[in-house]
């Protein structure tokens, strides 16, 4: 039997400190403090050059600061590099304070609200952080595309690549893309997701993206093989040439037709029950419709190709009696 306590005196709830259940209650204060230290060190200036490492943005490789001259100066482009990876660390722990104070704030108000059930309420919990985070990266992503051109202007997609810098606003963009989905590791741990669903959680397209990229390496190593063959070879077409060429494009279909049989296998009939019926056909329809449009393609270059052959020989044929007289 336990002993009681005395009158009056209310049991203490606080958990001992730097146990497990003092940094999960605590999380969202401790990363704060973290991100504060980072702060409060830009501000001085013996710390100043450690903390800009974490906080502003490197490898800039032109633009220009506001002078008399140009009084707007340029625009910063920059590429990626290695310190990239002190600022992903930096803004994973801004996330992991925006993910606390939007879980505290508006989630569970809204869960106190409707009394809903566990299950219910991680379901509320998982898509009301996703949707915040999707809808910013539609609406920052968006504005990005708009202001880098490539609406109006699709060849920037690949002019001049592969040197293609970013914008100040477009690599900030990819920096927290990176780091929220690093952000979600260390929740698993403060939102008390049990360990056996950690796996689960981390790795949930491990074994359909190992399959799929191991049918596209297939693909590609045949594809290079034949690519170096009539680099190497030249134009010989001999017995080896023809046997690559037929097992490439064989291969290739064939890969394709994997892929879409393995994403409507997983997608639509495997995880039938994680996502909703309309998302499902969708996802369906556009990979139908992808291979409907590769199929299509690649018949018209096999009738392009046939027809080239037919012309080839039709020239042929009307040079030889011309030669002969």
């Amino acid at each position: 039997m336990g002993v009681k306590p005395a009158i009056g005196r209310k049991p203490n709830k606080n958990p001992p400190i730097f146990s497990h259940e003092f940094v999960i209650q605590n999380h969202a204060d401790i990363v704060s403090c973290m991100v504060m230290v980072f702060l409060v060190g830009l501000m001085v200036q013996s710390t100043s050059p450690v903390a800009s490492l974490f906080i502003s943005l490197h490898h800039n490789i032109t633009g220009l600061e506001g002078s008399r001259e140009i009084p707007k100066g340029e625009p910063f482009l920059y590429e990626s590099g290695w310190k990239d990876a002190c600022s992903v660390f930096f803004y994973s722990l801004v996330c992991i304070v925006m993910h606390a104070i939007l879980q505290e704030y508006f989630l569970d108000k809204i869960s106190k609200k409707f009394h809903l059930s566990k299950s219910r309420l991680s379901s509320l919990n998982e898509s009301g952080q996703l949707v915040v985070f999707h809808l910013m990266t539609l609406l920052w992503g968006g504005d990005a595309i708009i202001r880098e051109g490539f609406v109006f202007n699709i060849s920037h997609l690949w002019e001049a690549w592969p040197n293609h810098p970013m914008s100040f606003l477009l690599k900030l963009w990819w920096i927290v893309q990176a780091s929220y989905w690093i952000h979600a590791i260390p929740e698993l741990y403060f939102q008390r997701i049990k360990r056996e669903e950690w796996g689960g959680r981390i790795r949930h397209a491990a074994r359909v993206g190992v399959c799929l990229i191991v049918l596209h390496s297939l693909a590609e190593f045949v594809a290079h093989c034949n690519r170096l063959n009539s680099i190497l070879r030249g134009e010989r077409e001999d017995f080896l040439d023809n046997a690559l060429s037929v097992t490439n494009g064989t291969i290739f279909v064939s890969v394709r037709l994997c892929s879409l049989v393995l994403g409507v296998l997983t997608f639509y009939f495997g995880l039938a029950g994680a996502a909703p019926f309309a998302l499902r056909v969708g996802a369906l329809s556009l990979l139908v419709y992808l291979m409907f449009n590769f199929v299509s393609e690649a018949m018209k270059q096999r009738q392009e190709a046939l027809q080239q052959v037919q012309t080839k020989a039709k020239k042929e044929k009307k040079e030889k009696p011309k030669k002969e007289k």
